[in-house]
């Protein structure tokens, strides 16, 4: 049986697309002056870490939800 709802993979595209044109442009306006770590003088580097770190939750986070947390159904008799 066909599933009735259609996904749409598009709005979180542009989502993401609109985050990082905001997290762009308010970092270029509001720490472009503001030089104490390397870090601050590449551009992007905020939302770059923040979508990487991200990821990396999320395939920890199914790596304990397969291993630790799930069961075989006959685990416990």
């Amino acid at each position: 049986m066909k599933s009735e709802i259609k996904p749409i993979y598009w709005i979180p595209v542009v989502l993401v697309v609109l985050v990082l044109g905001v997290t762009f442009y308010l970092e270029f306006a509001y720490l472009s002056d503001y030089d104490s770590h390397w870090w601050n003088q590449i551009p992007g580097f905020y939302a770059l870490f923040g979508m990487v770190c991200c990821t990396i939750i999320i395939f920890a986070a199914k790596f304990i939800g397969k291993k630790i947390v799930n069961r075989d159904v006959d685990y416990y008799d």
